[in-house]
């Protein structure tokens, strides 16, 4: 084994990502790094931003920036956040500890609604009504009833720190959010140049208190080289702008940048100015890749020998693949949260769905059970792109044994696996393992609704601490999901599904509409499934989402074969993912999707499963052609 490389590695999180738990790039790197004996840390400058910009001295700077804007100018939540700044002076510090779980007692006062300064995000709470008590009463009470005070304060604070979001973007910066934080700059982008016209602009207050905390870090870790890892599109900008502070004060760091955005995005990267910022940049997994940086940077590979890296020379940009093996999934060590302030995350709850709260509130350990898809064939999935295509599991002692180091290491044993979809056989040996061992934890994460998931599975897996799944029903139509090659039917996702409830494990379902020759009808019917489903308890969360092509799916690679067109894309040197397509089908999707998502929010509260799924259309629809009772029938075959 040769020496360990002489370089100090620093992996960054930009703004914005999660706020109640670390991306796990960074932890994933760092371990892997650290396994090999090289000098890594990591920083969640994400979390750092927004706990300074949501802080007394940062609202102290926003009001700066308010007091400079022509009246004009002024919005009329500028205005009232302005004329209220005291009280949101005044509260922020405590607001923010008590997501922290700092001083869970400031929930008493929270949600007595007279603590925090109430902005327009709070209106839509006078929409609820209990169906019990339709005439008033506490509006809140229907989400959390008459105990739930810690949970009826974080959704508050959380409305709380939006309303001041939107006070940022209206009175700083426009493109801030929490998550899709500029996002336009970058989502399948063809060209540079919005991009490099926003970072040549005037810095204005979030990007100087992030340029600050990009320094601060610097001179904290005083790394050779810097990682940054860049999962969407919404935190693009701010890691061009972490790169170019880094640039100006320290022009020997090399930087090189990755991710799930640049992985599925910037595959055709032409671009060279993309380079005046990054040394390097990486496809797919980033293990060998950054390995392969690290020795040509520490003098041991020419650069020739570089792994799916895109580098300039000369002026141009090259791609540089030389072909070698990545590193087994078994071998990438063990993730690491050290380094990261675990205790300064924010538990929020901005939506009341039951799985959107586990994705944003309590802190996770995350992990993933295999690398890749192990059933990659679904026609709307970048199939043909490594993080699906590249199946790659690890034994359950493996992962029984990661699972142990995190918990000693953080202190918390709650996981979620990030799986594209968590192989059956891998959780039922990690099951038992978790049991063999006697190991206490809860864990969730994603899977397809196959036949293996038998309700002895099931329960074996609530044993072993799962306390929720999630997976693809897409369009609830037996025709579409052939079509989209998903390998199940209505009537197996509902006996899987039942099997998983019964076992008191919650299920969420990925719905979509919208898909190639998806028809009006289908649509219906569709949604009729989904009723029925929620009504038979086989489901108790769901979200609909507008059907992407994008050029990696089967779909956007064989269009011809899914009755549809692709519109024709511009030239391009930067980004590209989705593309447009033409259906003649002739939909008005947008139209159907209002009710979709209207009718599932009653769903989940109880509301409207009995009633004909057209009331939930604004417009003439076909009935339904699916038998009212179908998913009923289907259940008493599995059982009989």
């Amino acid at each position: 084994m040769s020496d360990p490389l002489p370089l100090r590695v620093l992996a960054v999180i930009p703004p914005m990502t999660q706020l109640n738990t670390p991306y796990p790039s960074t932890a994933y790197l760092t371990g892997f790094l650290r396994s090999r004996g090289i000098a890594a840390m990591q920083e969640d400058l994400a979390l750092a931003l927004v706990l300074e910009l949501f802080s007394p001295q940062g609202l102290q700077s926003v009001r700066e920036c308010i007091r400079a804007l022509p009246a004009a100018q002024r919005t009329p939540r500028v205005a009232a956040f302005d004329a209220a700044f005291e009280r949101y002076h005044a509260s922020i510090g405590p607001t923010v500890a008590f997501l922290q779980g700092r001083d869970p007692t400031l929930a008493h006062r929270i949600a007595t609604r007279r603590f925090l300064p109430e902005g327009p995000r709070f209106a839509p709470l006078e929409a609820f009504v209990d169906p019990a008590d339709p005439d008033g009463g506490d509006p809140l009470a229907w989400a959390f009833g008459t105990l739930g005070q810690q949970d009826r304060a974080r959704h508050l604070a959380t409305l709380y720190l939006d309303d001041i979001a939107d006070v940022l973007r209206d009175a700083v910066d426009e493109r801030f959010e929490f998550v899709r934080y500029a996002e336009a700059l970058a989502m399948s982008q063809p060209t540079f140049e919005p991009l490099a016209q926003a970072l040549a602009a005037p810095l204005n207050l979030v990007d100087r208190t992030l340029e600050a905390l990009a320094l601060q870090a610097m001179a904290r870790h005083r790394p050779d080289v810097v990682l940054v890892s860049v999962p969407f599109p919404g935190a693009v900008y701010a890691a061009f702008r972490i790169a170019q502070a880094v640039k100006a004060a320290h022009p020997g760091i090399k930087l090189a940048l990755g991710g799930g955005f640049v992985n599925t995005e910037l595959r055709e990267l032409t671009e060279p100015r993309v380079f005046d910022h990054f040394d390097a940049v990486t496809l797919d997994a980033g293990e060998r890749p950054v390995l392969a940086l690290l020795e040509h940077w520490a003098g041991r590979r020419p650069a020739g020998r570089l792994v799916r890296s895109f580098v300039r020379e000369g002026g141009a940009v090259r791609y540089i693949d030389c072909g070698e093996a990545d590193v087994p999934f078994a071998a990438c060590g063990t993730p690491t949260w050290d380094g990261l302030p675990l205790q300064r995350y924010l538990s929020l709850l901005d939506m009341l769905n039951p799985m959107h709260r586990l994705w944003s509130d309590g802190r996770w350990n995350k992990l993933t059970v295999a690398h890749g898809c192990y059933w990659k064939k679904c026609s709307f999935c970048d199939v043909s792109l490594d993080y699906i295509s590249r199946y790659d599991a690890a034994s359950a002692e493996t992962l029984a044994d990661r699972i142990e180091a995190i918990v000693a290491e953080t202190g918390q044993t709650g996981f979620h696996f990030v799986d594209e979809a968590a192989p059956p056989k891998s959780l039922k040996a990690l099951a038992a393992e978790l049991q063999r061992r006697r190991l206490a934890i809860t864990w969730w994460g994603n899977i397809r609704f196959e036949k293996s998931f038998t309700p002895a599975l099931c329960q074996q897996l609530a044993e072993s601490g799962c306390i929720a799944i999630s997976g693809g029903l897409e369009v609830a139509s037996d025709r579409l999901l052939e079509l989209m090659n998903k390998g199940v039917s209505v009537e197996q996702v509902a006996r899987v599904t039942h099997a998983f409830a019964d076992a008191g494990i919650l299920v969420h379902a990925y719905l979509m509409y919208g898909f190639p020759t998806q028809t009006v009808q289908d649509t219906v019917d569709a949604l009729e499934y989904v009723r029925q489903l929620f009504a038979a308890g086989c489901i108790q969360s769901g979200f609909f989402h507008r059907f992407t092509c994008t050029v990696h799916s089967p779909v956007g690679r064989a269009p011809a074969a899914y009755g549809v067109t692709l519109r024709p894309l511009p030239p391009v040197s930067f980004a590209k993912n989705d593309v447009g397509f033409i259906d003649p089908a002739g939909v008005d999707h947008d139209a159907l999707g209002l009710a979709l998502k209207k009718a599932l929010y009653n769903y989940m509260h109880g509301i409207g499963l009995e009633e004909d799924v057209r009331s939930w259309f604004g417009g003439r629809v076909p009935r339904t052609t699916v038998p009212r009772r179908r998913i009923a029938q289907a259940l008493r075959g599995a059982k009989a």
